[in-house]
Parts: C-alpha cells; sequence; structure tokens
C-alpha cells in the first residue's frame, strides 16, 4: 500500500483541491460516455450499454460518498483513501478505454491523468505503483479481454506510461524539496518573528515606529509604562497628538525623523506624567520604502528607542560628587593643619593673659569668649580632619546585619530621638557580609541613621533594612561581579525639597541649626571608600537612602 508523504512536504496543491477537482472531473466524464451510449443505444452493444450504465451509477455513488468522507472529515486525507481514489480512477479509465475502442481508443491518455495525480498526491513510489496498476489493467484490456493484436502502438502506449509515471515521480520529488525547503524557511521565520516579538515586549527600552503621516503603527509594552500612554491600543492615531503633551522633545524627535528624514542619536528629553517626571535619552532611525530616496514617503516608518536615564543621571552625580568631595578632602585638610596649629598658640596665648593678676574684669570677660570661641573653631577644624582622612584602614569581612543593629541600637538610645519617633530593623540574622572597615561602616550607619531621626515628624518611624542586591533592583550601570547587598534608611519626615537635594552630599551644607554640614559629606566617603553607591529618593511621605555594597567573597570564589 502507497503512504502519504509528510504534512511539509506531501503536495504543492492541497489535498482537498485536487480531489474536488478529480471528483467533477470523474463525474463529467462519466456523464459524457453515459450520454454518448444513449444517443447510440440502438446500435451499441447490450454489454457496453450495461457497462456504460454501471459505471455511471458506481461513479456517482463513489464519488458522493468519497466527497462527503473528505469533506466532514476536518483534516487531510489519509494514504488508505487517496490510493483507493487512484485505484478506482484506473478502474473507471480502464473500463472507458473498454467501451471506446480496446488499444485504439483516444481515451487511453487518461491513464496519463490518473498516474501524473497519483504522483502529487500519493509519495514517491505512488506513480510507479499507479503506473504498473494502469499497465496491468490496459494490457489485460487489450489482450486477455478482447483477445486483440499486439500491435506497436500497445507497446508505445505502456512505454509513455513509465515515461509519465518516472517524469511525474521526478517533478514531484524536486517539488517537494523546494516545498520542505519553503516550509522549513517559513518555520524559521515564524520563530524569528516570534523570537523579536519576545524581545521587544521585553526589552527595558521603551519602541515606538510610525509611519510618513506620524500614525503610530507599534508601541511595545515598556514605551506605553514610561509613558503612563495606553499606545497599544491607539494604533492607527496621531502619535504627535499623544505623545506630546507628555513629552514635547520625544514628539519633534518622531515628527523630524518620519516627516522630514532627520536622524536623532543619543539626544535627551524629559517624560512628564501624572506621578513623576524624569529624564529620557532618546534615539530614532528612518527606514526608506523601496525605490525612495527620500523619507516622508508613502511605505517610510521611523522608529524611537528611548529609555529611562534616570539612573544614569545619579551616577554620573554620584561621580561628579565624589570627586568633588575629594578636593574639598584634600583642600579641607591642608587648611586645617595650617590653622589648627597657630589656633592653638592663640588660645594658649590668650588664656594666660586673661589668667594674668593685671586682668581687670572685661579683659577676663574677652579672654574666656576667645577661648570658648577659638575651642569651637578648633572642633571644626578636628571635624573638617575626620572629613578628609575617612579611609578603609582595617580590610576584612563585616557582618553588616551586625553593623546596623548595632547602630539602629545607639540611634534609639540617642538624645536627638523626639519621644514619638521609633525605629524598626528589618534584618536578617546572618549572610550579609561585605569587605571593609567594621569601624568606617558603623559610622555611615549611624550618621544615616541618626539623620533619619532627626528628620522625622512625630509621630513617625525610621526602618532600617537590609536585603540582597538584584539585577532588577540595581540601577542601571551598576553591577557588582560577586554580587551585591542593598542597606535602606527610611525616615516618615516631610521629604527634601527638590531644589537642595542635589546639595545633600556637599560639604559643610546643613539645614539643621548648629549642623556641621559634614555628616552625609562622611557617608559618601565611607561607602564610596568601599566601591559602593549611595542614592537619595525622598518625596512628601519621607525619604529613603539606598547604600549599595559589594558582597564579601571568600577565598574559594563563592559570595558570603
Amino acid at each position: 500500500m502507497t503512504t502519504i508523504a509528510p504534512n511539509a512536504s506531501r503536495s504543492l496543491i492541497e489535498p482537498q483541491r485536487l480531489l474536488r477537482s478529480i471528483y467533477v472531473g470523474r463525474l463529467i466524464l462519466a456523464a459524457a460516455i453515459y450520454l454518448a451510449a444513449v444517443f447510440a443505444w440502438r446500435d451499441a452493444d447490450r454489454e457496453l450499454t450495461l457497462i456504460a450504465s454501471l459505471m455511471v451509477t458506481v461513479a456517482m455513488v463513489f464519488t458522493g460518498a468519497s466527497a462527503f468522507y473528505s469533506e466532514s472529515e476536518g483534516s487531510a486525507p489519509g494514504p488508505t483513501f487517496l490510493s483507493l481514489q487512484a485505484v478506482f480512477d484506473l478502474i473507471l479509465v480502464t473500463a472507458i478505454v473498454h467501451i471506446t475502442g480496446d488499444g485504439s481508443s483516444q481515451f487511453a491518455a487518461l491513464y496519463i491523468l490518473v498516474i501524473a495525480t497519483s504522483a502529487v498526491l500519493l509519495s514517491t513510489t505512488g506513480a510507479f505503483l499507479a503506473a504498473a496498476l494502469a499497465c496491468v489493467l490496459y494490457f489485460g484490456d487489450v489482450i486477455l479481454l478482447t483477445d486483440s493484436a499486439l500491435e506497436v502502438a500497445v507497446w508505445l502506449q505502456l512505454v509513455v506510461f513509465a515515461v509519465v509515471a518516472l517524469s511525474s515521480w521526478y517533478i514531484a520529488a524536486r517539488l517537494r524539496e523546494a516545498r520542505a525547503g519553503t516550509a522549513e524557511l517559513a518555520a524559521e521565520l515564524v520563530k524569528v518573528r516570534l523570537e523579536a516579538s519576545d524581545i521587544l515586549r521585553n526589552i527595558k527600552s521603551g519602541i515606538i515606529t510610525v509611519d510618513s503621516r506620524g500614525t503610530l503603527l507599534y508601541a511595545n509594552p515598556t514605551a506605553c509604562n514610561l509613558l503612563g500612554l495606553p499606545l497599544e491600543s491607539q494604533v492607527g492615531a496621531s502619535s504627535l497628538r499623544l505623545i506630546e503633551p507628555v513629552s514635547p522633545v520625544l514628539a519633534r524627535a518622531i515628527e523630524r525623523a518620519a516627516m522630514e528624514g532627520i536622524r536623532t542619536t543619543r539626544a535627551e528629553g524629559s517624560v512628564t506624567t501624572a506621578t513623576r517626571s524624569f529624564p529620557i535619552g532618546l534615539n530614532t532611525t528612518v527606514s526608506l520604502a523601496n525605490g525612495s530616496d527620500a523619507a516622508g514617503g508613502a511605505g517610510s516608518t521611523a522608529t524611537v528607542i528611548f529609555q529611562d536615564i534616570s539612573d544614569q543621571k545619579r551616577l554620573d552625580t554620584l561621580h561628579m560628587r565624589a570627586e568633588r568631595l575629594e578636593a574639598v578632602a584634600e583642600l579641607s585638610a591642608s587648611l586645617a593643619h595650617e590653622i589648627k596649629n597657630p589656633l592653638a598658640s592663640i588660645r594658649s596665648a590668650v588664656e594666660q593673659l586673661g589668667r594674668s593678676p593685671r586682668a581687670n574684669d572685661d579683659e577676663r570677660s574677652l579672654s574666656e569668649l576667645i577661648v570658648r570661641e577659638s575651642d569651637r573653631l578648633s572642633r571644626l577644624l578636628s571635624e573638617f580632619l575626620d572629613f578628609a582622612r575617612v579611609r578603609v584602614t582595617r580590610i576584612g569581612p563585616v557582618d553588616l546585619a551586625a553593623v546596623a543593629r548595632e547602630a539602629a541600637s545607639l540611634v534609639a538610645a540617642h538624645p536627638d530621638r523626639p519621644d514619638g519617633v521609633l525605629v524598626h530593623c528589618d534584618l536578617p540574622g546572618e549572610g550579609f557580609i561585605v569587605e571593609g572597615d567594621e569601624d568606617l561602616l558603623h559610622r555611615a550607619v549611624f550618621n544615616l541613621a541618626l539623620n533619619a531621626i532627626q528628620a522625622s515628624t512625630q509621630p513617625g518611624a525610621v526602618r532600617v533594612e537590609l536585603a540582597p542586591l538584584t539585577s532588577d533592583d540595581a540601577p542601571a550601570g551598576v553591577s557588582f561581579d560577586r554580587g551585591g547587598v542593598a542597606l535602606r534608611v527610611s525616615d516618615q519626615g516631610g521629604g527634601i525639597p527638590h531644589e537642595i537635594r542635589d546639595r545633600l552630599f556637599d560639604p559643610f551644607f546643613t539645614t539643621k541649626p548648629g549642623g556641621s554640614g559634614l555628616g552625609l559629606s562622611v557617608v559618601h566617603r565611607a561607602i564610596e571608600s568601599h566601591r559602593g553607591f549611595v542614592f537619595v529618593d525622598s518625596d512628601a511621605r519621607g525619604t529613603r537612602v539606598t547604600v549599595l555594597l559589594p558582597s564579601y567573597q571568600t577565598d574559594a570564589g563563592v559570595a558570603a
């Protein structure tokens, strides 16, 4: 029994469509032979007339049953069904050849059609089996049933059957190979399209594509989230009208790319939504239509790729701040040394003059004032020196959870803590080991927690948290080869005004009466000396300071 080829390469013509054509052709041919027999009824042989009648009846019944089965099955016909169709057609053609003249019948050419359709519908061997059966039926009808002479024409006809079978097999095989290549290419294209779609939907950059008139063609979910707009449901609308209220710079870049063909590279703008405002970086590309040498023509498109660069801006600020603090630290150390020694001499001299027996009350009061101010200036110079000397001196594994817990306990007992402000700790028992100077890290965490309780309003709470740093939580541009930890200190104060946020870590800047303005500067230098980062997020509900530090790695290469 012949077997049908796999679906991907079985035939170039769908079996259902080809079968419908076979059904129609079969009925028309049988009906035509029957009508010819009817018109020649009186002159026709009774045996031939009976064969014609049976042929029409059987053809109608078999074709009707076959059509019902193939149309109601819902799937592609199987090899058994297709083989039965080929066998029936060969028998039908043999009956027609027998009625119309045996070996001399012009309808013998119908064998060729059946052989060709078998090669298309069935597997590689289908054409050869159909040709073999055609030869057997034709030879049997001509020689055995009619006792005709074995003429040259009969042999030629058999040779034609064989040639047609070979040709049909070769053509069908080549077409199947082409179909297989096409199916493989189509499958690969589908795979690439799905992968590209998945990448576009999950990429962290917003992507928007418009046509030459600015009509929105595509927007990925990230673009919708960044702009706060339902762009995916607005395909076909004017992109400029939708985007311009949120980001005029982005809308202008899209317009220039789509209508003027001007590409934008590494530009910056801003996005302002109902909940926040943030900077973006953007690039645009232009795709010209085939045969077009200028943008703005029919079929050309423009694509803009943009992303939130808030984290990158913060990192740039951190690097600039670190450089500035380093310069200030060097200057502070130099000035402090130059001032402190003469100041000590001045204080000592004034103190001796104030104790002189010849000094009157005014001179003693003035001497005490100079000594007090000298002490205050000396303390300030000591703080300058401490700020300049922030260095990692003792390196070793440090349990950051223990350091944070101790610092939080000290802050909770500090006299500056308002009665209505509580200190909460969310610190795991172990597993957060960093490499550094324990005293310096303790100083940094203590300063952060102390600033938090001093900024909190009553009633309120200061929360100290410690968690592993994941790649999703890390800001853009921040990565630690060995993994990292995140320490967060948050308060419930009134927040930090936007205009002074950039100056928080500047030396000598303070908003507290009597403050030196060096506390947060020391924090920044301490964390920066441990190859870490400090970020500040603040709104009307409070402020959160996040410290990122690399994890400690043992000699075995496993992060603790």
